[in-house]
C-alpha cells in the first residue's frame, strides 16, 4: 500500500487540526470540542461529513450552512463539507490533527477502532480524543432530534438559530 504524502502548501510548524462529524445538528456540546480545540491548533477546520448512510435530518448544504453560521465568532476555524476517506481530507487540508469527542466510555470503543485504522493508512497523522466537559457529557445530536420530533424543549441543548431551524423541520 502506497504511503500517502502530506500536503505540502502548510508549513510543518503551522498546527491545522480536522473535526470531522456529521453535525445534524450542530449541538452545545460540538461547540464544546470545537472551542477548546481551538486552543491547541493555529487552524482548525470543522469537516462537515457528507455520511448519507447516516439518513441526516438535514441536507449536507444545510449542515454546513448552520456550522458555519455557529462559528461566524471564530477567527481560526473554518468549515468545510467532505465526502471521501477521512485521512485523505485531512492530508488534502494540510493538517496532521484530527480531533474527536468522546462523551462516554462507549464512545471509546468505536472511535479507538477508527483511530487505529485511521493510523494504519496514514501514520503521520495523529488522532486526539478530547472528553466532553460534564455539562455537555450528554448531549447527542440523535437524541436532540428525537427530543425535539416528540415536542420536548431542545432549548438548552443547541444554539437559538439551531432550535429555530429544528422547529421548522419539524
Amino acid at each position: 500500500m502506497a504511503r500517502r504524502k502530506v500536503a505540502e502548501t502548510t508549513p510543518m510548524s503551522d498546527r491545522v487540526a480536522v473535526y470531522p462529524g456529521t453535525f445534524d445538528p450542530i449541538t452545545a456540546g460540538h461547540m464544546d470540542i470545537i472551542s477548546r480545540a481551538e486552543r491547541f491548533a493555529d487552524r482548525l477546520i470543522v469537516a462537515v461529513a457528507a455520511n448519507a448512510g447516516k439518513g441526516p435530518l438535514f441536507s449536507l448544504d444545510e449542515r454546513v450552512a448552520m456550522v458555519t453560521e455557529e462559528l461566524a465568532g471564530f477567527s481560526t476555524v473554518e468549515v468545510r463539507p467532505f465526502g471521501t476517506l477521512l485521512v485523505d481530507f485531512v492530508a488534502e487540508c494540510g493538517a496532521h490533527i484530527i480531533v474527536r469527542g468522546l462523551r462516554a466510555v462507549s464512545d471509546f470503543e468505536y472511535e479507538f477502532q477508527m483511530a487505529g485504522m485511521n493510523a494504519r493508512l496514514a501514520p503521520e497523522i495523529e488522532t486526539v480524543f478530547l472528553m466532553a466537559s460534564e455539562r455537555c457529557q450528554f448531549i447527542s445530536s440523535r437524541f436532540v432530534k428525537e427530543i425535539g420530533r416528540l415536542g420536548g424543549d431542545i432549548a438548552p441543548f443547541v444554539s437559538p438559530a439551531v432550535h429555530a431551524r429544528l422547529r421548522a423541520k419539524f
